[in-house]
């Protein structure tokens, strides 16, 4: 059973306290989700009704986490956004890295 949502938000933006140390990194909102920008571009959110955290990676990458079953398709109101994939599992050794990684894809 997953922790609840409110949970799983307060761990995202605990980690997100980290990535504030580049002053391109900004909180906002995508869609009504709250999210992180960098540089004005969208690259993390957290989907308050599930408590996943959604990043936004290289296709082929969603693609292989995916298929790991390290996450699952980001698809609100049924349309799957290929280059985000969402976490629902909170996990505070692998959300970082996440994080990071999706900062550096959408700063490349």
């Amino acid at each position: 059973m997953n922790p609840p949502a409110a949970d799983c938000e307060e761990l995202f933006w605990r980690l997100a306290e980290a990535l504030y140390a580049d002053p391109a990194v900004s909180r906002s909102t995508m869609m009504g989700f709250p999210c992180l920008r960098a540089s004005g571009k969208f690259f993390a959110c957290v989907d308050r009704r599930t408590g996943s955290m959604v990043v936004k990676l290289p296709e082929l990458r969603v693609t292989e986490l995916v298929a790991t079953g390290a996450g699952v398709p980001f698809a609100p109101n049924g349309k799957v956004f290929r280059e985000w994939i969402a976490f629902p599992v909170p996990d505070d050794e692998e959300w970082p890295a996440l994080l990071d990684e999706a900062e550096a894809f959408t700063s490349a």
